[in-house]
Order: C-alpha cells, then sequence, then structure tokens
C-alpha cells in the first residue's frame, strides 16, 4: 500500500501579519521531508474564497515550488477544479503539461468539481446536480483529449467551445498524468470506475465499507469501464486523519483537534454555515461548538505506531491502494507534523512497504485484459487531416487580405500576394 500526505493549507483565526508566508513554507519542509522519507505523494486542494478551511487556491504554483525540492514523491492535484467558469479547459491541459515538465513526470491529475455555494457562485456559475457532472465530462475528457492531439481539432459543446489549436506543452507521461476523481460516497466511486479514473476518497469509512467500496470499484473496471481519458487508472486513495507518537493521548492531543476542525470547516463551508466574507471566525465558531462535535472516528489515523499499523493493516486487508493522510488540519504545529511523519516512516510505513513492488506486479497482470478491453470500447476523437486544419493569418495579414491595405500604407512590409 502507498501513502500521501494531503494539503488544504487552513489557517485558522486569529490571523496576524506573516501568517499565510508561514504556512506555505511550512508547507513546503513538509513535502521535501515526506519526499526524503520515502512517502509516495503529495496532494494539493483548489479551492476559492474558503475562509480558514482552505488557502489554496493555486496549486498548480505550490506544486511547481515542491517539483523543484523533491525527486520522487509524485505531486499531485487533489484536485483541479474542472468547470469551466474555474478554469478554461486549454489552460488546464497548458498548466499540468507544465508542471509535469518541471517535475520530470510526477504529476497526477485529480478532478473534480466542487459543490461550495461561495466558490460556485463567486465564479457565476450556474448549475445543478446533473449539469455540475455533465461539465465535469466535458472538460475533462476535451483536456485529455488537448494533452495528446497534435493538433487539437477543437470542440463545440455545451458548456465550452474552442477552434482548432496545437496545445503545448505536452506532458512528459504519456498519453497523460494519471487521472483521478474525487468521490464522497459510492455513486462517485462507481462514476470514476466507469470513466477508468482513480477514485481519490474523502469519505471517511471503516474498513468494512471500505472493502465493499474497493470490490465493487474493481468489478465496474473489470466490465463496464469506458475511459474518459486515453488510459485507465485504477486505483483507490483513501483519506483518514494523522498523528503519531509513542504515547497515544499525545498523539490524539497534537493531532485530534485538527482532525475535528477539518470535518467543522468543511460542513461550514458547504452543509450548515452562514459565513460573511472576510469576518466570519470560523475557528471560533468551532471552538464553541466543540463540545457538540463527536469524537467517534476522529482518532481514525491518530495514535502510536503500532495502533496505525493496526489502523492501517485494515485498509490494506479491503484492497486499498493509497491511504492519504491530512496531517495538516487546524492549528497543527509544524514541528508535531514533522515528528509525526519521521516516526510513521521509521515504524509504521517498512511493515506495509515490504511487498508492494510485488502486489502491483500482480495487480497489473491480472487487470490487463480488462484494460486492454476498457480501451478498445472507447471511442477517440478523430484527428484532423492535413486538408481539415485551418490556417490562422496573423492579425496583420487578416486586415490585408480584408481590406486590401495598400503597400504604401503598409511601409512596404509585404504585398499583398504574400
Amino acid at each position: 500500500m502507498k501513502f500521501g500526505i494531503f494539503y488544504e493549507h487552513q489557517l485558522p483565526r486569529p490571523w496576524r501579519e506573516g501568517s499565510e508566508l508561514q504556512l506555505f513554507q511550512e508547507a513546503l519542509d513538509q513535502v521535501e521531508l515526506a519526499d526524503r522519507l520515502g512517502i509516495d505523494y503529495a496532494w494539493e486542494v483548489e479551492h476559492h474564497f474558503l475562509d480558514e478551511y482552505s488557502h489554496s487556491s493555486a496549486p498548480e504554483v505550490f506544486l511547481a515550488a515542491c517539483s523543484q525540492r523533491t525527486s520522487h514523491i509524485r505531486l499531485g492535484h487533489g484536485i483541479v477544479l474542472m468547470l469551466p467558469g474555474y478554469n478554461q479547459p486549454a489552460r488546464i491541459a497548458e498548466r499540468l503539461a507544465t508542471l509535469d515538465l518541471v517535475s520530470n513526470g510526477r504529476v497526477e491529475w485529480g478532478t473534480g468539481e466542487s459543490a461550495s455555494k461561495a466558490e460556485l457562485e463567486g465564479f457565476n456559475i450556474e448549475w445543478t446536480g446533473e449539469t455540475k457532472r455533465e461539465m465535469w465530462r466535458e472538460t475533462t475528457e476535451q483536456v485529455a483529449n488537448m494533452l495528446v492531439m497534435d493538433p487539437y481539432p477543437g470542440f463545440d459543446g455545451k458548456y465550452f467551445s474552442m477552434p482548432c489549436r496545437n496545445v503545448v506543452p505536452k506532458p512528459v507521461q504519456r498519453p497523460h498524468p494519471p487521472l483521478w476523481l474525487a468521490c464522497s460516497n459510492r455513486d462517485t466511486i462507481h462514476e470514476a470506475a466507469r470513466a477508468g479514473v482513480g477514485a481519490l476518497t474523502f469519505a471517511f469509512v471503516d474498513q468494512s465499507d471500505a472493502k465493499k467500496w474497493v470490490e465493487e470499484y474493481y468489478d465496474i473496471i473489470k466490465t463496464e469501464c469506458v475511459p474518459i481519458g486515453h488510459s485507465v487508472n485504477a486505483n483507490v486513495a483513501m483519506v483518514t486523519g494523522f498523528s503519531c507518537h509513542e504515547d497515544s493521548e499525545e498523539a490524539k492531543r497534537r493531532g485530534m483537534d485538527g482532525f475535528r476542525f477539518f470535518a467543522f470547516a468543511l460542513g461550514h463551508h458547504y452543509l450548515f454555515g452562514q459565513h460573511k466574507p472576510g469576518r466570519t471566525d470560523v475557528w471560533s465558531d468551532f471552538e464553541n461548538a466543540r463540545e457538540l462535535i463527536p469524537e467517534e472516528g476522529a482518532n481514525r489515523g491518530i495514535g502510536t505506531p503500532d495502533e496505525l499499523k493496526d489502523h492501517l493493516q485494515g485498509f490494506a486487508d479491503a484492497g486499498v491502494d493509497q491511504v492519504v493522510f491530512i496531517q495538516q488540519g487546524g492549528r497543527n504545529r509544524h514541528d508535531h507534523i514533522c515528528e509525526s511523519l519521521e516516526l510513521f516512516a521509521e515504524k509504521v510505513m517498512p511493515h506495509f512497504k515490504g511487498e508492494e513492488v510485488e502486489r502491483e506486479r500482480r495487480k497489473a497482470e491480472e487487470l490487463a485484459p480488462y484494460i486492454e478491453a476498457a480501451l478498445q470500447r472507447k471511442q477517440y476523437m478523430p484527428a484532423p487531416s492535413d486538408d481539415e486544419i485551418p490556417d490562422i493569418f496573423a492579425y496583420g495579414r487578416d486586415i490585408v487580405e480584408r481590406e486590401g491595405v495598400d503597400d504604401q500604407a503598409r511601409g512596404g512590409s509585404f504585398t499583398k500576394s504574400n
């Protein structure tokens, strides 16, 4: 089983001068440490306008910085917001490919929609639950085409359109970086499997539920998958809390509040909150409601090395491919996060790494015929013939061709026959 770390860049109030600078610099140090320790993935969200819960609005910038301080760790968008109102699709393709180039081919392309009112209405996105998923499907499929096709033939869709262009650069990883979908329930896990993308699961489930979700995911991969991209990324990742210390109570003292604030702030912005931008104090509301927040389930991934082994073994036995730790939550301290990662890497991670190469080999061998069949079911976008690729006239020449500007007016730079 593989392991990842996860960043929302949470910053509870009160804020002081330099708080965001410290937050980002410490996160970079943590990713650099995780790389040295052999952690497999660093995941970074994209959110907008969600005070305290997430100050991560430009993940491609943070991940590019990480790429220059690390050598091996995979750099994951967890996720790119794919609705065209957030990001024009060609710009997504350009940023993904550039990040893949500067990281020497270490990008994971996580995708999603978002469901917060602050974000969707902040970008004037008109949506329903059904149209959001349609937007995701349309743009994700077309961005994959842009990353692969030379040139991209253009598209006239329901939610965005663009003419034929060659979208450059192209990524290191071919055909494109591994695709994922953010999943919060079984329905979206099934959607991920049908689309042939990894399930990046943010539902906090126990091991028995995880086993059922994983089995259903791989059953669909084998029988119903029609890839939305140009490859199949058959993987299930599940998110959990994290704090590791030799003393169980100290692990809880260091990590419990951060994980509980993560859940509370998520609920505040997505479910039950009333928020005045730049003024509401989410941390204060959390503290006032602290006694009402159940601790049941909050200690998942929080404890001694032996307790974490037991917790994580359940996910490994369920067939989960990767566990992702929410270690940067609430007011969790930088030094505590680093100490937890070091202890985990020393006393827990080796237990799960010994047979990982062989596990992946067996898995790839088992899935190979199913993935081949899935790729054969995909209907690929036709490549344009050379005759179908339009000429693009520079504005100056276009004016000449349309208006017949005389040679003298143009300073003799070229003739109309050019």
